[in-house]
């Protein structure tokens, strides 16, 4: 089977699409994985992963994340790079603003969260959750198209499928948080298990719950050629000039980290 070395898991307003190739569907232990796309950009291959499958078809709270990291850590991959739509808590953040987050809070409730349920207990560290190499250089490249890129940003992942209110929106600004979403957690924190590196680039499709009159998937639909437009710009340059040779700490996540 190919592998290669870098994914894309591109979330809603990206579909399988962005990426021509071999079609492919990977079985692990956790169940299959959604149909990926084998391809190249700009000379490296590349596997496409559309989280919600193809249409669209998964909500994020039954998304099969061990399924998706684990497929894609079999086929060879060592750095991956997500995308997602977000609701802007911060009011200095607009819609079409893109948005390179530095750390999380996690507000899911019932997904599962970790590939090590079992002995040896495992504790890893996830105080550079997002790693340095990647995001810097995935930071450099939006700067380069577009002035509207905040990058000491907070995410938070809720469980989904419904909005925030907004006194949850309330109670996110108060902790600090910049952005919303539903599917950043526990997809980074699998990644990070497994020793991936792992950052993210999302695009405010909207402002929160109690910052504008009524939030709508319909709305959001609309936003998505945009985004693609915008963010697959910046994805096929930061592949680009991603190095072959790591220069991070993400594979020495699990050093010091068993019992």
């Amino acid at each position: 089977m190919k592998k290669a070395r870098v994914a894309i898991i591109g979330g809603t307003g990206f579909s399988n699409s962005f990426l021509k190739g071999e079609k492919i569907r990977v079985g692990t232990r956790y169940g299959p994985s959604p149909m990926l796309t084998m391809g190249k950009i700009n000379e490296k291959d590349v596997i496409f992963l559309p989280r919600h499958d193809e249409g669209h078809l998964i909500p994020p709270h039954r998304i099969n994340n061990r399924a998706n990291i684990f497929a894609l850590n079999s086929l060879g991959v060592e750095r991956i790079i997500a995308t997602s739509f977000v609701g802007a808590i911060n009011e200095k953040y607009k819609p079409s603003d893109i948005v390179i987050p530095e750390d999380f809070i996690d507000f899911t409730k019932s997904r599962d969260y970790t590939f090590y349920d079992d002995v040896p207990v495992t504790h890893i560290d996830v105080s550079n959750l997002y790693c340095t190499e990647l995001r810097k250089l995935l930071i450099k490249k939006a700067k380069e198209r577009t002035e509207r890129v905040w990058t000491d940003s907070i995410y938070i992942c809720t469980e989904g499928p419904r909005y925030e209110t907004p006194a949850e929106v309330r109670m996110f600004r108060a902790f600090g948080c910049d952005i919303v979403g539903m599917t950043g957690i526990p997809e980074a924190v699998l990644a990070h298990e497994l020793e991936i590196c792992y950052t993210t680039i999302c695009f405010v499709s909207n402002m929160a719950a109690g910052m504008q009159e009524k939030i709508s998937a319909e709305e959001i639909s609309r936003k998505s050629k945009t985004f693609k437009n915008i963010v697959g710009t910046i994805l096929k340059d930061t592949i680009q000039e991603i190095p072959r040779t790591k220069n991070c700490s993400c594979s020495n996540t699990l050093t010091g980290a068993r019992f």
